[in-house]
């Protein structure tokens, strides 16, 4: 009797038990709590997880256990993974060590998606080196969903391997366009990772085997730098080439540099350390160095005995041996500054590599990666990116062509159409007008280049297709097969020849293409308010990210004073308070509140205050008034292209920028006070804060964002804030022509469109003069 109850107690408890758990899944919807727990992954070799249904049979293999001393490789280079719409792919590339693609391998991960997807007509499937390895329905709605897909033997190799994660998801009873919008499968980073059964394919056996540093679960990179006397000003330059030289090698989306005198904790996924210093100075922390240290420049990896992490050991008898371990590091990164780029390397978040085209260019859609598609849904969309250079002038009249090859059948009704988004905002649409069907052969649609920036540029493609079975949408009817739209890659898009002169200030060629100091064939003058781990490390954190947008080490002279500077490209970073108040002047910022600038307690929080206190001044100052001016303003802009400052016939002063209360960090940018220069500034209220904004920036979601005269961020809303430039300078970047010159002085007749029309009167009105005097001198009256 008792072993009868003490079983239906255990049944009881474990009953409990799964209902518990099934009432707390993980959740990554946004209109779900955001408090709710993340998945909990099953220890390696478990059967936890793996779903319950078995994938296509010729797409994927069962999974294979893992042996408990492996070790995992997180793949997802993004802080979150959403694959939304009828079709979404997503494509970038890992780095593998020779022992990690030789090593038995299964890719692992976890997703969950929206309640109204039909699993039956929908599947999640995923790509290595172009071979399907994994497919099954989308079915987590409920509950997130582990998959588990063993690799192939032979598939992975040593160096780049591509993944790729698509899905074709469907509604189950809405057949509207807007429909589509509510289709989403999210990927949690920390679930997505490939589990080797080696362990000793953790070792780092070469410096190349730097690029294999991977990612974290939240899709960071971070390297440790450990320098025991970091605070020798000497030694300042030759630390920010080696964190160059690191970043330009794993070229990961957000790479973070930590300066420090002491060991951190080793073995966490996605850092390495680096111990830099001479033979006495890391005696201490390692007593066995690698053969040769005492005598000369030793480059090597050590192993930690305790967590099986490589170590980067930079060593020597005195520092230029060091010296010459930083070099062996960053040296082979190093390009020529005046050969101009033929592709950006976005590879680790992006595939393929993004193309630069430097004026008329053109690229067929298969070199963008852009596959041949046909498609059965309501929403079609297709992206691929190209650059433009830094000194990219062509944003008020300038137009690319894409020379459209696609199909459609005659099921589309009118009213169907093309949208062509650049960066974001709506550049072209085009409309669908026949009733019968067609095949379109590079049909041109025009699209204005004012979105274009420099750097990687992101286009995408959206076409909207209306059919009569979609208006109907009879319940329970399955989802249709047959093809109603088809894109080939046969398209192209062609960027003709447009304006090349750089501007000064300009915040997104500095972002886009570390521009003017990516060009610098020398050093560029560094000025650091102090030598501490924080001030170093934001340092070294932002010249890392530069470096990667610019594809080359830039070399850097320490200075002591902004007068050092002299005529060349300066960089300064430090805490407000501490810099030259000549520097804050020539970027535009208020002396004045150097010292007052995060004083507030809750730095980085006062969003909400801030928000009252501006609405009271709207209602203090006649807001009804105001907002109706401000919306005529917005519709002028929206519809006519028309703004304020376009209709200005001298430039507007800059006034000086008072930094917010909400941000933590901000990015200026002026002339030098000789002008001819630029100067760059990277403040912060604190050295913390400074350090924590910058490697919030380092991601390549915020970098790409900043831009203008001014970009703040503030951590709160984790946002970036710009503020746009009413007054620059142009700087001569090629040498002179006269068709250069036409298409400078178009784009900026464009921007100035009152100045054009004062102009065009005044030459008309001249022309009159002369043709009334010609023809008097004729003996005619006009």
């Amino acid at each position: 009797m008792n072993r009868m109850l003490a079983a239906l107690l255990i049944v009881f408890l474990a009953a409990s038990t799964q209902t518990f758990a099934q009432s707390n899944p993980f959740d990554m919807s946004p209109e779900r709590p955001a408090a709710e727990p993340p998945i909990e992954l099953p220890a390696p070799g478990s059967d936890e997880g793996q779903p319950t249904s078995e994938p296509d049979a010729d797409a994927s293999t069962p999974a294979v256990s893992v042996e408990p001393d492996g070790f995992r490789r997180y793949i997802i280079p993004f802080s979150a993974l959403s694959l939304t719409g009828e079709i979404d792919e997503r494509a970038w590339s890992i780095y593998l060590t020779p022992a990690q693609a030789q090593s038995a391998a299964t890719l692992n991960f976890g997703y969950q998606n929206a309640i109204v997807i039909a699993p039956e007509a929908s599947a999640l499937s995923v790509f290595v080196n172009g071979e399907l390895v994994g497919k099954g329905p989308i079915k987590a709605s409920d509950t997130a969903e582990l998959r588990s897909y063993e690799l192939p033997a032979g598939l992975l190799r040593a160096g780049s391997n591509d993944i790729r994660f698509r899905v074709q998801q469907h509604h189950r009873t809405d057949c509207t366009i807007e429909s589509t919008y509510e289709l989403w499968t999210e990927i949690a980073p920390e679930t997505a990772f490939i589990s080797f059964a080696d362990a000793q394919s953790a070792i780092f056996a070469s410096v190349d085997d730097i690029r294999a540093v991977g990612l974290n679960d939240k899709g960071h990179t971070q390297f440790n730098l450990v320098v025991p006397g970091m605070q020798q000003p000497s030694r300042a330059a030759g630390l920010m080439r080696l964190a160059q030289g690191l970043a330009l090698r794993s070229h990961m989306p957000a790479q973070r540099v930590i300066l420090s005198e002491g060991l951190p904790a080793l073995g966490k996924p996605g850092e390495l350390t680096v111990v830099a210093g001479t033979v006495d100075e890391v005696s201490p922390l390692f007593p066995s160095l690698p053969d040769g240290a005492a005598s000369g420049s030793v480059t090597a990896f050590i192993r930690d005995g305790r967590t099986n992490a490589p170590v980067l050991v930079l060593s020597g008898p005195d520092w230029p041996a060091v010296q010459a371990g930083i070099e062996a590091i960053a040296e082979p990164m190093d390009r020529p500054s005046d050969v101009p780029r033929d592709v950006i390397n976005t590879e680790r978040w992006l595939l393929p590599e993004t193309p630069v085209a430097a004026g008329n260019t053109r690229l067929r859609f298969s070199e963008l990666g852009v596959e041949t598609s046909e498609f059965t849904g309501r929403r079609f969309r297709s992206r691929f990116s190209v650059a433009v250079p830094s000194d990219f002038y062509a944003d008020a009249y300038g137009e690319a062509t894409i020379l459209l090859d696609a199909a459609y059948t005659e099921t589309v009704r009118p009213g169907s159409r093309i949208d062509i988004y650049v960066n974001g905002n709506i550049a072209s649409t085009v409309p669908f007008d026949s009733a019968t069907g067609g095949i379109l052969r590079h049909l041109p649609i025009n699209v204005t280049m004012r979105h274009f920036k420099p750097g990687p540029n992101l286009i995408e493609l959206e076409a909207v297709l209306l059919t009569e079975q979609d208006k109907v949408c009879a319940p329970g009817a399955p989802a249709s097969t047959d093809p109603r739209f088809a894109l080939f890659d046969t398209s192209e898009l062609h960027i003709p020849n447009f304006a090349r002169i750089g501007r000064r200030p300009n915040l997104a060629a500095t972002s886009g293409a570390a521009a003017p100091y990516r060009n610098s064939a020398g050093t560029i003058p560094l000025f650091i308010d102090r030598a501490d781990a924080d001030t170093l490390s934001a340092t070294a954190t932002f010249l890392a990210r530069l470096a990667v947008a610019g594809g080359r080490p830039i070399g850097v002279e320490m200075i002591a004073s902004p007068l050092a500077a002299g005529t060349r490209n300066a960089l300064f970073v430090g805490t407000l308070p501490e810099l030259p108040k000549t520097v804050l002047t020539q970027v535009g910022i208020d002396p004045s509140r150097q010292m007052s600038w995060g004083s507030a307690q809750a730095v980085g929080r006062g969003a909400d205050t801030q928000k009252a206190i501006d609405e009271w001044q709207t209602r203090l100052s006649g807001g009804a008034w105001r907002t109706q001016i401000t919306a005529l303003q917005e519709w002028v802009k929206q519809e006519f292209d028309i703004s304020l400052s376009s209709l200005r016939i001298l430039p507007q002063e800059q006034s000086d920028f008072i930094p917010p209360e909400t941000a933590t960090l901000l990015l200026a940018q002026g002339a030098n006070p000789t002008g001819d220069a630029t100067w760059t500034l990277v403040a912060a209220p604190t050295a913390k804060l400074l350090n924590d904004g910058v490697s919030a920036l380092a991601d390549i979601n915020q970098w790409q964002q900043i831009a203008g005269h001014i970009s703040t961020y503030e951590p709160a809303t984790n946002a970036i804030k710009v503020v746009p430039v009413t007054n620059f300078d142009f700087v001569q970047t090629r040498p002179a022509s006269v068709g250069n010159y036409r298409l400078i002085i178009a784009n900026w007749l464009s921007s100035n469109i009152l100045f054009y029309a004062v102009l065009l009167v005044a030459l008309s009105v001249l022309l009159g003069l002369a043709t009334a005097s010609m023809l008097s001198r004729l003996g005619r009256r006009p």
